[in-house]
């Protein structure tokens, strides 16, 4: 595993490196986006979304759960932070992490961890002073291109 970090990046620093990190995806990735409450996941997500070639509108999935987009590839986004257990929504997560043709963006995925592949990439975000963001990205080995 390595782990590149980011510090000290202003708002669109943040988004284009979300954008960066959707134009190198090929497919088949997990991304586990890790942060407090208001730490910019969703944010993210839309910037992903966005060097993905998406179009679609892109919001938080807090209360569906699941939001889905086309881009380059298909984005399946999931937000576990209502949930006490995942329930039937951890059948359908097990089945689009293996899908090749798609990228799977989850936040608060501590109660799914059991589901996801070991080459799962996190992104841990830190929100600092000034609205900045400190970001880990933890690549597991194989996925040395989004770096």
């Amino acid at each position: 595993m390595k782990i590149k970090t980011y510090n000290n990046l202003n708002l669109e620093e943040f988004i284009e490196l979300g954008k960066t990190l959707g134009r190198k995806l090929k497919g088949g990735e997990v991304l586990v986006l890790a942060s407090d409450l208001g730490g910019g996941k969703t944010t993210l997500t839309k910037a992903i979304a966005l060097g993905l070639e998406s179009k679609d509108h892109i919001t938080s999935p807090s209360f569906t759960i699941l939001n889905e987009y086309k881009g380059r590839l298909h984005i399946y986004h999931f937000d576990f932070y209502r949930l006490s257990d995942p329930g039937i929504i951890r059948h359908q997560l097990s089945e689009v992490v293996h899908d090749n043709t798609s990228v799977v963006l989850i936040e608060w995925a501590d109660i799914v961890e059991g589901t996801l592949p070991e080459d799962t990439i996190k992104l841990v975000i830190n929100k600092t002073e000034n609205d900045s963001r400190d970001i880990e990205l933890h690549i597991p080995e194989g996925k040395e291109y989004l770096i």
